[in-house]
């Protein structure tokens, strides 16, 4: 029986600050939840039977057989599918050696949850681990964007930090950012390690990281003296830029 005050703590979930105390967030349905149970320990999970029933050998602190109707008033979604799940937010050690030799994101107050969870697919798509955000930007734990990631979360660590503090400590380091005043990024050469800073769904980067950046690209359209649209959705140009970094590592 899922008692009221399970119902409560699950749903309490949704709001930041609850999940800061908690330092827990949920994942609903079966793919999302069946890929961060190997990687995030699960303090609590809600399952019809025949999810159970699936899935013999899941561990986790609590597990509360459900009926539909019962899974429906503890969820966060419109439609819940089968399985919820509450799990610990990891602790990743922030080591700003890991842009040495590898590329990495960073994100300049990327604000909405959606975008923030497609960046993190994408991410994973293309082979990059981490991603360093500035303290504006949403909250990795917040259920849009868990769900928006489709799993990635499992495989790419998301680090908060000053990014121009973070920045400022890589000496000699590539640090990429995408400019309406940049050179384009089909003509420019690529690193394949560095950073890629993404900025702000309304104002781009930030004048102070601006400053920091020492290699500016910009994304043409096409053509170039057609009259279009004022810039790219952030997720999308995330994946034009990663695609070409990606891209010139094949060639």
């Amino acid at each position: 029986m899922l008692s009221k005050n399970k119902i409560k703590y699950i749903r309490a979930l949704e709001l930041k600050k609850n999940r800061r105390e908690e330092q827990a967030f949920v994942a609903e349905g079966h793919k999302l939840v069946g890929d961060l149970l190997g990687y995030f320990p699960c303090k609590l999970l809600l399952a019809t039977s025949h999810w159970l029933d699936a899935n013999p050998t899941v561990a986790a602190d609590e597990i509360i057989e459900v009926t539909q109707d019962e899974l429906t008033r503890a969820s966060l979604q419109k439609t819940p599918q089968e399985v919820l799940a509450v799990f610990s937010q990891p602790v990743y050690d922030l080591n700003p050696e890991v842009l040495k030799n590898s590329l990495c994101l960073a994100l300049d107050d990327v604000q909405d949850p959606g975008n923030l969870g497609t960046i993190i697919r994408l991410a994973d798509w293309f082979g990059i681990e981490h991603i360093f955000c500035s303290a504006g930007t949403a909250d990795v734990y917040n259920p849009k964007t868990v769900q928006a990631t489709m799993g990635a979360l499992a495989r790419v660590k998301v680090h908060y930090c000053s990014l121009p503090q973070l920045i400022r400590e890589l000496d000699g380091i590539p640090v990429y950012g995408t400019f309406l005043n940049g050179n384009t990024i089909y003509s420019e050469p690529l690193s394949a390690h560095g950073l890629i800073v993404m900025g702000n769904e309304g104002k781009g980067v930030s004048p102070e990281v601006e400053k920091l950046v020492n290699k500016k690209l910009y994304i043409p359209n096409y053509p170039q003296e057609r009259i279009t649209s004022e810039s790219l959705n952030v997720a999308i140009a995330t994946a034009v830029v990663c695609a070409e970094f990606r891209r010139r590592l094949s060639v």
